[in-house]
């Protein structure tokens, strides 16, 4: 009985869901009524369209280095960000920005909105955002779309019966309009227009309502019947006759596929009529008969402006319908379509095409015929929205782990910290073997960052880079906005790129990362060890090798992209090398970090020294700075500086030109950007300071060498017993377990890969090797704020 009851919760969450999405029919003067209390539910298709897009919100996003808002109708938030379109944001506000134009009558009323660009850019799934936001909006009070629906049935009563005397009403003879036909087209264009005017007034909004058109052929069909009817009767009041709500009713409906969102797929055929607005049923044209003429009740309204208007039309991968667009000049402007020589619809619908660019080459093929080209009209109509692969890091991270895996919710970051602890994160994944054994497989930390990394660096132009920096800075600002040279933040606007530069137009799509990804998953490594399955383990390593190498064997790319790419992944090794090394450098020193008291401490008796300013202690006394804390701290904390930096306990002038230029200046300008009305500088987190997060957060290996004199890692691999090398080890692999996301097996490979790395530089006279390694490390990897 229990279970019966806890099913029967999900039948009434159902009842409710329902419930809340549909209403009773009203008569024509209950939906007026409505209306003039709710004129934003008139509105016409591309202000409804754009309504749905803003209900949803915004957020503010990094992208191509530049803050901007994004809509958050385009992460599809009512399906847990599964069709969310990632990137393209300019893209998409300048899509909205037209909406917003044709919506108010100030322009482009006449183009048809073309989305163009290459495959598995983020155009099908803008589609399946339009088809699940409008949806979801439909059923909401805010966003009710109405249509109407007729009964000729008891016309021949006596219009002066009462309503009790009338027939019992049957539903079987109700019939919606199969277009989405406004309500407002009921009535007469000078009442109408009367109506509107009193809306519009009422309405709080910049973009007035236009209700244009009459009731689609169907519709008409039944009104001029229930009207012949009625004046044959001498009916005094028509109109009011005509749409009795025994013959009218308004109801709402459900925005979908089909009913107010019309899709023209890739597979679709038919000749062009048929595609467009549908097709003659031959049958029920012999069954009504309309006196020598076509009835328009007769006719299937399944071409994709019939399933559209209302609201939205989408003509999927156009290039396979190209001979449907010139048919489709004139819709947007004159907004009527015919079913046949003397029959016409009109039609209120936003038009939107979507192609690879093979639909520009056909375009363009006339094009040197000048003034001849009989595309020209057509390309004068499409307003091009051009979308690109991701320029992004941290948006082709999340692309490809949403390629991988389910998770599909959109990283909606606070930071670039929080961002740069998702895109490490590791992935396990079960796959069967050959041998039918279901195993797990783990892509390293950093393994899905470094595809996409090197997919990005690939698709970034060099026309515009300036001689500092390589492509891999170039994505980092793209990311983030800003890069780090040593302790300094050089923010993106020091830097010129030029807006033209082809970024984003041709490099490795996400279609190829993610299949060679799926490929290694079941391919077998001849990694061994005693003990931990490290044959299981995808490293970093192993997909830039794959990438690199199976370039030449994949037929997307040309020869000369081949070597391109082939040449850019140098700096794609080096920057996840970087990574690699800051987590195990980081967990060899987890136990030696400094805590966060201790830094503000450090930070607070500086800040005074250089202002000469006092300091109260625990017993609330005026004290001076202390010049031994902040030694102390200086070369045991920061390692920058020795004894023979400092005059006793004093600081030199090396030591004072750091504290003035590379902490107060810091704390400063962090103060500044985050100020309030009083500008307290008390009031700042030392920790938030990204030159303090930089010192302390960075270890080098000097440090290592310092702190563990009996180290050796060439004895990484198999540290003797007893060894200071082999409780560091255990300790650093535990570190890389319990606090950087790796599992044992992969904590050994990264540390045993970074060890090797840094082994033939550990000498007595490796000094200089050791600080320019650390030097590249620290340039690499110090993250954001």
């Amino acid at each position: 009985m229990g279970t019966d009851n806890h099913g029967r919760q999900y039948i009434t969450a159902a009842d409710e869901t329902l419930d809340a999405t549909y209403e009773e029919p009203l008569a024509l003067s209950e939906y007026v009524d409505l209306l003039l209390s709710e004129p934003h539910l008139a509105a016409h298709a591309p202000k409804y369209l754009l309504a749905a897009i803003e209900d949803a919100g915004t957020r503010t996003v990094i992208e191509e280095g530049e803050e901007k808002t994004r809509y958050r109708f385009f992460d599809d938030p009512w399906n847990g960000g599964e069709h969310a379109i990632l990137g393209n944001t300019a893209v998409l506000n300048r899509f909205v920005d037209d909406l917003r134009s044709i919506a108010a009558g100030r322009g482009k009323e006449e183009k048809i909105l073309w989305l163009d660009g290459p495959t598995a850019t983020g155009k099908s799934e803008l589609k399946r955002c339009l088809v699940n936001g409008l949806r979801e909006f439909s059923k909401t009070e805010d966003g009710r779309r109405y249509t109407v629906e007729w009964n000729v049935a008891g016309v021949d009563s006596d219009p002066g019966l009462t309503y009790g005397d009338m027939p019992q009403e049957d539903e079987d003879d109700w019939y919606q309009s199969p277009v989405q036909s406004h309500p407002l087209t009921v009535f007469p264009p000078g009442v109408r227009e009367e109506l509107l005017a009193e809306l519009n007034d009422r309405l709080d909004d910049h973009i007035p309502l236009r209700v244009e058109g009459e009731l689609d052929p169907f519709c008409r069909e039944a009104a001029d019947y229930l009207e012949e009817q009625y004046r044959r009767q001498g009916a005094e009041n028509l109109f009011s006759a005509v749409t009795d709500p025994k013959h009218l009713r308004v109801k709402n409906y459900v925005v979908d596929v089909g009913q107010g969102i019309g899709i023209l797929h890739s597979e679709d055929d038919g000749r062009p009529k048929e595609r467009l607005v549908g097709s003659w049923m031959q049958g029920m044209l012999r069954e009504l008969d309309s006196r020598g003429r076509k009835n328009p009740q007769a006719f299937s309204y399944d071409g994709v402006l019939s399933q559209g208007n209302g609201l939205v039309t989408i003509v999927e991968d156009a290039a396979r319908h190209a001979d449907l667009l010139q048919k489709l000049l004139n819709v947007p402007d004159e907004k009527r379509v015919k079913l046949d020589k003397g029959i016409g619809m009109d039609l209120d619908t936003q038009l939107i095409i979507i192609s690879n660019p093979d639909l520009e080459d056909q375009l363009d093929q006339h094009t040197n015929r000048e003034g001849k080209d009989p595309l020209k009209a057509l390309k004068r109509r499409l307003d091009k929205h051009e979308f690109t692969y991701l320029t992004n890091l941290s948006l082709e991270t999340e692309l490809l782990r949403r390629e991988l895996t389910d998770q599909t919710e959109v990283w909606d970051a606070a930071s670039w910290d929080e961002l740069s602890e998702w895109m490490r994160e590791p992935i396990t994944i079960a796959v069967r073997g050959s041998d039918g054994v279901v195993r797990e497989r783990e892509l390293a930390p950093h393994t899905i960052q470094a595809a996409a990394l090197y997919a990005v660096v690939s698709r970034l132009a060099t026309t515009d880079l300036p001689s500092e920096l390589d492509l891999v800075d170039k994505a980092l600002l793209f990311d983030r906005g800003y890069l780090r040279d040593g302790d300094e933040r050089v923010d993106v606007e020091e830097f010129t790129f030029d807006d033209s530069a082809p970024d984003g137009k041709h490099g490795i799509p996400i279609t190829y990362t993610r299949d060679l990804v799926a490929d290694l998953l079941h391919e077998e490594t001849d990694r061994f060890h005693e003990e931990l399955p490290v044959e299981h383990v995808i490293m970093p390593q192993d997909v830039l090798n794959a990438m690199q190498g199976r370039l030449v064997n994949a037929p997307v790319f040309t020869e000369g992209e081949v070597r391109e790419y082939r040449e850019r992944v140098a700096p794609v090794r080096a920057y996840i090398f970087g990574q690699q090394e800051t987590d195990v450098l980081n967990a060899m020193m987890q136990d030696k970090r400094v805590d966060e008291e201790t830094v503000q401490e450090y930070v607070r008796h500086v800040y005074a020294w250089t202002e000469g300013d006092m300091l109260e202690n625990e017993r609330g006394e005026r004290v001076e700075p202390d010049p031994l804390k902040m030694k102390v701290f200086e070369i045991e904390h920061l390692g920058r500086f020795t004894e023979d930096d400092y005059a006793g306990h004093e600081a030199t002038s090396l030591v004072e030109q750091f504290r003035s230029e590379q902490i107060v200046t810091a704390l400063n300008r962090h103060a500044w950007r985050h100020r309030d009305e009083e500008f307290r500088v008390t009031d700042v987190n030392p920790k938030e300071i990204p030159v303090i997060k930089a010192v302390l957060g960075s270890y080098g290996w000097e440090d290592i060498k310092r702190t563990f004199e009996d180290f050796d890692p060439t004895q990484w691999n198999n540290p003797p017993g007893g060894t200071e090398t082999e409780s560091l080890k255990e300790r650093t692999i535990a570190a890389l377990v319990d606090d950087f996301g790796y599992s044992e097996a992969s904590a050994e490979l990264t540390s045993r890969y970074v060890m090797e790395q840094v082994a033939y530089n550990w000498s007595e006279n490796g000094d200089e090797l050791l600080d320019e390694l650390g030097e590249a490390r620290m340039s690499d990897t110090n993250g954001g704020e």
